[in-house]
């Protein structure tokens, strides 16, 4: 604790500040200006910005902002790893712990809606899956495909498997580790009642919702961006580093958009533009899906007012 404001941020008001919004609207920038009003840390909450060698195409905040404030759970995880809510709740409650020790408030940032479900008590607590059984049924993902592996999960999991998508092989495996390592179906499991972090009515919690227009431009000038400070050098980098990410990593918009252009697959205007339309897509997917899962106690607003909010 550095001084008076910092000690008024822990004064009981509220434990947390979440913020949530679309890629592109400010969320990082909004944390690290309320991080310095109170004397807190960002915590990240964006299933992306977890991944090593993805700085750039993941939009971590700069080194000028980790300089600002302290940062926590950017770049920890390795992208050849699987990594779930689950597993980032577990290392939130660690950095929960030592923040609150230290006097901090926390400022949850990101856009990954399932990571805020589950730090509020609304996702079903799932156990950490043991390596070889995570190894098995991925192996038999990529032997056998999903289709396979659904017929699976409908003869062991006939509710589960109903939920799920025939083609939607990560889920299908993932229902298929969790019941195997608990000996029970993952449908049992499912009761929305998790065990969470942070409690709502002592939080202050936000949704940036920006003009559509104003976020299609910033996008896009984002990503030009990206590109000036190095976009393409890091994909080199990572492709050299880690040749089998993980399918979650490997998800990271500008990746394969950019590996194309530097492999002669499609030209640098055609990787560019569909990376853009790609972020846009996944904005619009982001904007709705708050819309329908949080409830009326996360506040709507715009970038320009939520700091004096």
């Amino acid at each position: 604790m550095k001084g008076s404001d910092d000690g008024a941020a822990m004064t009981g008001e509220f434990e947390a500040i979440l913020i949530a919004g679309p890629t592109a609207s400010g969320k990082s920038r909004l944390a690290v200006e309320l991080a310095e009003r109170h004397g807190g840390a960002v915590v990240n909450a964006d299933s992306l910005q977890v991944y090593d060698g993805l700085e750039i195409l993941t939009a971590r905040p700069s080194p000028k902002d980790l300089v600002r404030v302290p940062h926590h759970l950017y770049g920890h995880v390795d992208p050849r790893s699987d990594y779930s809510a689950g597993a980032w709740l577990r290392d939130a409650a660690r950095v929960l712990e030592a923040l609150r020790a230290e006097g901090r408030l926390p400022i949850f940032c990101g856009g990954t809606g399932l990571y805020f479900k589950a730090l509020l008590g609304l996702l079903d607590a799932m156990p950490a899956v043991p390596a070889e059984i995570r190894a098995q049924w991925r192996e038999r993902l990529a032997t056998h495909g999903p289709a396979a592996l659904h017929d699976e999960l409908s003869r062991r999991d006939p509710v589960a498997a109903a939920r799920l998508d025939p083609a939607d092989g990560q889920r299908i495996a993932r229902a298929l580790e969790v019941g195997e390592t608990v000996g029970k179906p993952l449908s049992e499991l499912q009761t929305g009642r998790g065990e969470g972090l942070i409690e709502p009515d002592r939080s202050r919690m936000l949704v940036l919702a920006p003009d559509r227009a104003v976020l299609r431009q910033r996008i896009a000038d984002r990503f030009d961006r990206m590109l000036e400070e190095g976009a393409l050098d890091e994909v080199r980098r990572f492709e050299a580093r880690f040749p089998a990410a993980g399918a979650t990593a490997g998800k990271a918009i500008g990746l394969s958009e950019l590996s194309d252009f530097l492999k002669g697959r499609k030209t640098y205007e055609e990787a560019r533009e569909r990376a853009i339309i790609r972020t846009r897509q996944y904005a619009k997917r982001q904007e709705t899906w708050f819309r329908h899962q949080f409830d009326g106690r996360w506040r709507r607003i715009g970038p320009r007012d939520a700091v004096a909010t």
